[in-house]
């Protein structure tokens, strides 16, 4: 099977298991589409963390913004936010159908609106650090955000916000939130292959190869970093928005900026299932998130043991992931080739 069939049955497989699992098992709606946002957020973390050589522990960031960028803009079509969170006095706001369908998609929009103008404000600061001062420069930049947020008493502070109601019938809502997630992860990976495809992505690579070389051959790095991490900040913001409709109630350290949790699994996805690769990131998402949920199930108590050992394994053992192991045992099946010259006269100087 040539790569680009291969491609159109995974995409296939993906779209008729989304249409599938809701209908087959209604029940387990809910932690499908977390599974999706999971797929989302390896996916997007892998386009600066893979491709481009830039390991940021800090996305979790723009997911936060999107949420509470999100809330703002629902409730203040409505109501004054500040009085909405108010600590003081039980406030119920009664939203309409038709207000809560619009402040919805209008605050998905928004909130990946400012993940990414933020992401291109702090970018040029944040990207002038390599290696583990990045990692670490953006894991302080989550912290601090979420601190800031907790400290905000526009948006509800460290008490935290009630999102609108769902309107609709019991069930329903879980089903809207599992379709926009699902809709948002199959576009995420959609455009990042397709900007992976064009000369964006070959400089991109260069940069993660030797960013020194391709800033000398005359591409502008700082620019090409800036943007490469804005389009991962576009996808979380407005998965932020819809995940916290979903949970119904934000607050700044768990829901919103939960570093512990989602901003080490999705470094720990993509390298589960390979690190830039298309598709790595996907498989790593889905093995990591059945994992995650048969622990948590029947491993109670020591599920935190078993994913640590999971990520240690994978990145003392396995640095390449599955699909990076896969790719090298059978590298046709990807597509790749080997110069078989090249590869003589490799074993000839090796063996003189």
């Amino acid at each position: 099977m040539s790569p680009r069939k291969l491609d159109l049955s995974i995409y296939g497989a993906l779209i008729a298991a989304g249409i599938l699992v809701p209908l087959l098992a209604p029940a387990f709606t809910s932690q499908m589409a977390v599974l999706w946002l999971m797929v989302l957020m390896a996916v997007t973390w892998d386009m600066t963390g893979g491709q481009m050589g830039y390991n940021s522990l800090g996305n979790i960031t723009f997911f936060g913004i999107g949420m509470y960028a999100s809330a703002v803009v629902q409730i203040g079509l409505v109501y004054d936010v500040a009085e909405y969170t108010s600590a003081f006095g039980a406030i119920k706001v009664d939203f309409t159908e038709d207000q809560y369908w619009t402040g919805l998609f209008l605050g998905i929009g928004f909130g990946g609106v400012m993940a990414t103008i933020f992401a291109m404000i702090v970018g040029p600061f944040m990207l002038g650090l390599r290696g583990p001062y990045f990692a670490i420069g953006t894991l302080g930049l989550a912290v601090a955000v979420a601190e800031m947020v907790s400290g905000w008493r526009y948006v509800g502070g460290g008490s935290g916000i009630s999102m609108p109601v769902f309107p609709g019938a019991a069930g329903t809502g879980s089903l809207v939130f599992y379709i926009l997630l699902f809709a948002l992860a199959i576009l995420s990976h959609l455009v990042v292959r397709a900007v992976l495809k064009t000369r964006f992505g070959l400089a991109i690579n260069a940069i993660r190869d030797d960013e020194d070389k391709a800033e000398a051959m005359g591409i502008h790095t700082t620019r090409y970093k800036v943007i490469a991490w804005m389009i991962p900040a576009f996808f979380m913001g407005m998965a932020g928005a819809v995940f916290g409709n979903m949970s119904g109630f934000i607050e700044p350290l768990e829901v919103a900026f939960p570093t512990a949790t989602f901003g080490i699994f999705m470094v720990a996805m993509a390298l589960l299932g390979g690190k830039g690769t298309i598709w790595g990131p996907v498989l790593g998402a889905i093995l990591f998130h059945i994992i995650k949920e048969v622990t948590w199930t029947h491993l109670l108590g020591w599920q935190w043991v078993a994913l640590g050992a999971i990520i240690i394994i994978n990145i003392v053992y396995f640095q390449q992931g599955i699909l990076g192991w896969a790719q090298d045992r059978w590298p046709a099946l990807f597509g790749l080739t080997v110069d078989e010259r090249m590869t003589r006269t490799g074993q000839a100087e090796a063996a003189e």
